[in-house]
């Protein structure tokens, strides 16, 4: 069934090329087209919220590494929208890239979180409270935490142990923050997001290695 056209998901598209890093043009490739899943324009765009400040971060151990307020929606979750969702998404970027590209006003989509690949170094861009733009479908946006991990769909070496273990950790303290049952049918994946056109996280990705760390984490 097509969405009404004001939850209709915004396509997104990105250039890296010409991006400064360290100051010195480096030409960083390009990101495949995603699904951004953005406010509809009555939503407007995010601000800068209480609390939205260095340090600032939901889980202890992120860095917090702001997105652009372009690219998300501020909002008063669980208060405004329930949250019941945990999102896991696969990059097809680097770690640097993925937190460059959300730091770009013109980018129009973020994620909350984003896991580094060889070490399990979590970064925050968005905070819990607000509406990140990740899943390319506005109702699913409202009522989730998106996380996406360094790497490629069909380069499962990316997931190392590190990064399963962070991110289970990370998982688990969203599901007890607010009280999301630690299961399949509230840890999904991108691709099972309605609409979308995603394959993330991807066949290498092991599920159930990743609940039961999810499971065993903080208990």
């Amino acid at each position: 069934m097509d969405e009404p056209e004001e939850h209709r998901p915004t396509r997104r598209r990105l250039v890296l090329a010409g991006l400064a890093l360290g100051g010195a043009a480096a030409a960083a490739g390009i990101v495949a087209r995603r699904s951004a899943g953005a406010a509809p324009s009555a939503q407007g765009h995010g601000h800068p919220a209480a609390g939205s400040r260095s340090g600032a971060v939901d889980f202890a151990a992120a860095s917090w590494r702001p997105a652009s307020t372009a690219n998300y929606t501020a909002a008063d979750r669980p208060h405004s929208h329930p949250i019941d969702l945990v999102v896991v998404h696969v990059t097809q970027e680097t770690f640097d890239n993925t937190i460059r590209v959300f730091q770009d006003p013109a980018h129009a989509a973020t994620a909350h979180y984003v896991v580094r690949s060889a070490d399990g170094r979590v970064a925050q861009c968005v905070r819990e409270r607000d509406i990140a733009w990740h899943a390319g479908n506005w109702a699913y946006n409202t009522r989730s935490v998106g996380i996406e991990h360094e790497g490629w769909v069909d380069r499962p070496e990316f997931f190392t142990d590190a990064m399963y273990r962070a991110s289970a950790a990370l998982t688990a303290g969203v599901c007890a923050r607010y009280g999301i049952p630690r299961d399949r049918d509230h840890i999904i994946g991108h691709s099972q997001v309605p609409g979308t056109d995603h394959t993330d996280p991807g066949p290498g990705w092991d599920w159930a290695r990743y609940l039961r760390l999810v499971n065993s984490s903080g208990r």
